[in-house]
């Protein structure tokens, strides 16, 4: 699966949530939020996109919005960091091996996937994760969003 790590909780912000009632299934961290200001500066309006492949597949893309089409075959999970906030998605086939899995976006020093916008920042979007608990996989069962 890639560079999705487990996560170890340190500080998170929450994205804007689905609904107050659900867990959130993606947070975001910090210098994540603040690599989405810089790279909204410069580009404007942004988006992610987690695909399933090797390689950059394997990373969150970071896009400006609209740029990357999304379609029937991608889940809408959350929308990350200040306002306006970015659509995070991801492939179904993807979500169907992490929906049981809360990701957050995190930044660590490297370069990013080749077209992801965090290419020439010196540090690249990384995904962390953990598995919900059986309470918060029930309530997004529930709510028909896993």
């Amino acid at each position: 699966m890639g560079v999705l790590e487990t996560a170890k909780a340190d500080s998170t912000v929450a994205a804007a949530p689905l609904s107050s009632a659900l867990p959130q299934q993606v947070l975001t961290t910090p210098a994540a939020v603040a690599l989405m200001e810089t790279l909204r500066a410069k580009y404007g309006p942004l988006m992610f996109h987690q695909s399933g492949g090797c390689c950059d597949g394997s990373s969150p893309m970071c896009y400006a919005l609209g740029e990357f089409m999304t379609g029937d075959s991608d889940v809408l999970l959350a929308t990350v960091g200040d306002e306006p906030g970015a659509p995070f998605y991801m492939s179904k086939p993807q979500f169907e091996y992490w929906k049981h899995t809360q990701l957050i976006l995190d930044v660590v020093a490297g370069r990013g996937g080749m077209f992801s916008l965090d290419n020439s920042e010196g540090v690249r979007f990384l995904i962390r994760s953990r598995v919900f608990t059986d309470e918060e996989i029930a309530a997004l069962r529930a709510a028909g969003r896993i």
